[in-house]
């Protein structure tokens, strides 16, 4: 049977996620996960709604997690959206703005998934490259797309953009402006106020990075009224189980459980940057809770990615131009960024060996 499959679905790719093992005893710096727990108050918020109430559909709009999200952030309800994590949102932010041949415009490289959304809507890509420094692309501003997107800090580089010049952006294009921040609890600013400013501008975030939920899929927008009305005309209903909005809220009620988090991953982020390039690996600088760093003198970082992952340390490999030569990697604990370092110097050594098929 030769399936009615639309020609763009068809053809397309689909998101690759970052490798998730199937077995125990990995030390896993690839996908960017908090390495410390959820605030206690979260398990508690759980654990009690583990009961008869589970039969019963959750609150459409999320409510309770939107009314501690405007207690939080200080920005009114009806400025805030919440999704299935921030991928659900930009999901919804493709279906509203985004038709058939279509055009979404993005500094590149950054999150893959912009482009498999805007497939699947059969619309098209514009890939505006940044320059090697991950400076913003001054040709973006010129874009006459309907939507553009800028993950800031950018994924995979870590690098963040200036609070100035994405609200100098939001006043040159013509169309929407998506600010990415799933990692702007780790950054030194953030864009929230364009979101409270401006009504082209769209904030998104996640609690899967600072707060530790990436397992629970949690995300908010923070827009203007009438960009929120029309996202919720194309949102999945009951798009957040009961768990979630539960979770999601004590998360929020708790914010310095997590800010003592990103304090520790902040201060272990600036250990693994001074010491990559002990180990031949040259950091961008980061804003977010991974570096990505580039191996001197060698096209491709991947005999490097494919030795750690044989002594069980995943980080993230990128085959791709801008890429190759790169790790991208998560900040861990302590004793995980120890272990991963250790390994590099072991691997640098086997590689300068004369005989590099004795382990060191």
């Amino acid at each position: 049977m030769k399936l009615p499959w639309r020609r763009n679905i068809s053809r397309m790719s689909g998101y690759v996620p970052g490798e998730q093992p199937c077995e125990d005893g990995f030390v896993k710096l690839n996908t960017n996960e908090n390495p410390y727990p959820p605030s206690p108050k979260v398990k508690k918020a759980i654990a009690g709604a583990l009961d008869a109430s589970l039969r019963l559909y959750p609150s459409p709009a999320a409510a309770a997690l939107r009314r501690q999200a405007s207690l939080t952030y200080g920005i009114d309800e009806n400025r805030i959206i919440a999704g299935n994590g921030s991928d659900d949102l930009l999901a919804m932010i493709a279906r509203a703005f985004v038709g058939e041949g279509g055009t979404l415009a993005c500094p590149a490289p950054t999150y893959t998934l912009y482009d498999t959304l805007v497939a699947i809507q059969g619309g098209k890509m514009l890939r505006v490259p940044y320059p090697d420094d991950y400076t913003l692309p001054k040709a973006l501003s010129r874009n006459r797309a309907p939507v553009t997107i800028v993950a800031n800090p950018n994924s995979p580089s870590g690098t963040s953009v200036p609070l100035a010049q994405l609200a100098d952006l939001a006043e040159r294009i013509p169309g929407l402006l998506v600010i990415d921040e799933a990692y702007a609890d780790f950054a030194d600013e953030t864009a929230l106020s364009l979101a409270r400013e401006r009504e082209n501008v769209i904030v998104l975030r996640t609690f899967s990075k600072s707060f530790s939920l990436a397992g629970m899929r949690i995300g908010l927008g923070f827009a203007h009224p009438a960009i929120i009305d029309g996202l919720n005309k194309v949102r999945d209903s009951y798009n957040l189980n009961r768990l979630s909005i539960l979770a999601g809220e004590a998360a929020l009620k708790d914010a310095a459980w997590m800010e003592r988090n990103v304090a520790m991953v902040r201060k272990t982020r600036e250990r693994l940057a001074a010491s990559l390039p002990e180990v031949g690996f040259v950091p961008f600088p980061s804003q977010a809770n991974f570096i990505l760093a580039r191996k001197s003198g060698l096209d491709s970082a991947r005999p490097v990615y494919e030795a750690l992952k044989e002594r069980k340390i995943l980080v993230r490999y990128f085959d791709t131009p801008r890429l190759s030569n790169c790790l991208r990697i998560t900040v861990g604990t302590d004793d995980e960024v120890g272990v991963l370092l250790d390994a590099m110097k072991r691997i640098g050594r086997i590689r300068k060996s004369p005989n590099p098929s004795v382990k060191a």
